[in-house]
């Protein structure tokens, strides 16, 4: 009877600790963001409306977002002449316009890579503050500026396969911009 209860005592504090992997409701209207490039310079999301726009949210010293980040660079050069922009984030308490730069060096990737504040990830994702969720984080934007895909706080096995991001983003770059 003991080990029911303290089975029992640790499925409540877990529950209570770590909430179900709810995430923001998909689709939804894309808030704008403003992401610092090394330069000094602002990507504003707003410039890119029209495009179908793939936002990576990314820790710079993660090898997992580094091998995302290859895939989505693949995709980049295969598909931003029909209307698609990949726009790196990066993110974390020691992000700097350096780490950044060398992040986009290293890589080669042929999109811009900024860096924002931790609470402006959490506000766009529309997460807590205090919900942990895995990096990197893939939140894809239609022509018409919607959040067509966005990962799950655990992750999003789909949002990092190229076959399932290229499918994606070829039948969001069909469709036709409603404005917005």
């Amino acid at each position: 009877m003991p080990m029911q209860n303290l089975v029992y005592v640790l499925v409540v504090f877990a529950l209570a600790v770590c909430p179900a992997s709810a995430t923001a409701p998909v689709p939804r209207k894309s808030p704008d963001l403003a992401i610092a490039e090394p330069t000094g310079k602002l990507i504003r999301l707003s410039n890119y409306n029209g495009k179908v726009v793939l936002l990576d949210f990314l820790v710079t010293n993660c090898p997992h977002c580094m091998r995302v980040a290859q895939t989505i660079a693949k995709l980049q050069w295969e598909l931003g002449s029909r209307g698609f922009q990949s726009i790196g984030v990066a993110f974390d308490s020691n992000v700097s316009k350096e780490k950044v730069a060398d992040f986009a060096k290293l890589l080669a990737v042929p999109y811009p890579v900024g860096y924002i504040s931790s609470d402006k990830v959490d506000s766009y994702l529309a997460r807590e503050a205090n919900q942990r969720f895995r990096v990197p984080q893939i939140v894809v934007i239609d022509r018409s500026g919607v959040i067509r895909a966005q990962s799950q706080p655990i992750g999003e096995k789909n949002l990092e396969d190229e076959n399932y991001l290229r499918n994606l983003i070829e039948a969001l770059l069909k469709e036709k911009s409603s404005g917005g």
